[in-house]
């Protein structure tokens, strides 16, 4: 298992003094705390590469203003727009880096923007650079198509649009070709 997870992304600076809005990763509770190590990656020149959270100021359950240790002012912290933040897993409460979202959504229909009809979540997978749904295929009548590959689609706000748990639906803009590989 790997000693570090991908928490939140630097959305865009907030403050004069070096505050940035950190988004949650997608499907997790917002983790960033006071005290706390955070490594930026991708690493940027000119810019710290590991800090300690200073400040959290909560803006809604998925952002906060959040300011580090070392990013004093607004040139450093436009330098960490786009950085996702890393904690070690050991720092974080026990359970934390369970998806909060895709664990729910087993079961949901999976619509395309394009496409239509995808299928049902089967499940979520964790990998090194991103979170995962594992969607089996089903035709428009929901019925699953056989020998059909699952579609893994990236847990991301540019791929999923909107999810309706009342319809118990997924709606997603899959990227041109990714339904035919």
């Amino acid at each position: 298992m790997r000693a570090w997870a991908d928490v939140a992304e630097l959305a865009n600076t907030k403050t004069l003094n070096g505050g940035l809005v950190a988004r949650c990763a997608p499907g997790l509770p917002f983790l960033l705390q006071e005290g706390g190590e955070v490594a930026f990656v991708p690493p940027v020149l000119d810019a710290p590469r590991r800090a300690r959270v200073t400040s959290v100021r909560p803006l809604s359950p998925d952002e906060a203003v959040v300011s580090f240790e070392g990013v004093d002012d607004i040139e450093t912290a436009s330098r960490l727009v786009g950085c996702h933040c890393l904690v070690r897993r050991s720092d974080l409460p026990k359970g934390a880096l369970t998806p909060v979202g895709a664990l729910a959504w087993e079961g949901y229909q999976v619509f395309d923007a394009q496409a239509g009809p995808v299928g049902r979540v089967a499940g979520a997978s964790e990998l090194p650079g991103q979170r995962l749904l594992e969607v089996a295929r089903t035709d428009a009548q929901g019925v699953p198509a056989a020998n059909a590959a699952p579609v893994l689609v990236p847990l991301v706000d540019a791929i999923v649009v909107r999810v309706d748990e009342d319809a118990r639906r997924i709606d997603v803009d899959l990227p041109a070709g990714l339904l035919d590989l």
